[in-house]
């Protein structure tokens, strides 16, 4: 088992980070070159400034029963096809009873702001929401160390 972290952006990287070394688990971070990161536990990979670019490297490299840290839902669905674990920076564990009804809301929420109907913006992430993201990692973990 890997953790890649999509890590353009992720607000929880260092969690995730600290996670990984208390379970010794090798952890990749997946950055492009806008982005400056670095870590004395983690691998860091620098991809180029393409579109979706971090998602394919992480797709490409990860095996079945890995772990992907992600808050890009089509990307969950890459890594649900690989039979690999996806989460998000909120704690939720993707999966193929949740998937479809977010890629639908994401669907349904760009088609409405190409129509100019819908235009509120996401609220402000909340650092409590970093408590429930460590919890849901650290049991998406051991879950997997128990297979």
């Amino acid at each position: 088992m890997k953790i890649f972290v999509d890590a353009d952006g992720c607000p929880v990287v260092n969690i995730a980070v600290d996670v990984a070394k208390k379970f010794k688990v090798p952890i990749i971070l997946v950055k492009n070159y806008s982005h400056i990161l670095s870590s004395d536990y983690a691998e860091v990979i620098t991809v180029d400034n393409s579109l979706d670019s971090a998602d394919y490297y992480i797709v490409n490299h990860l095996d079945s029963g890995d772990i992907v840290i992600t808050q890009d839902n089509g990307l969950a669905a890459m890594v649900l096809a690989k039979k690999a674990y996806p989460i998000n920076q909120n704690g939720v564990i993707i999966n193929n009873e949740n998937i479809q009804w977010m890629l639908s809301s994401r669907h349904i929420h760009k088609e409405l702001r190409n129509r100019g109907i819908y235009t509120s913006k996401s609220k402000k992430r909340d650092s409590s929401l970093d408590k429930i993201f460590k919890d849901s990692l650290v049991k998406l973990i051991n879950s997997l160390l128990e297979v």
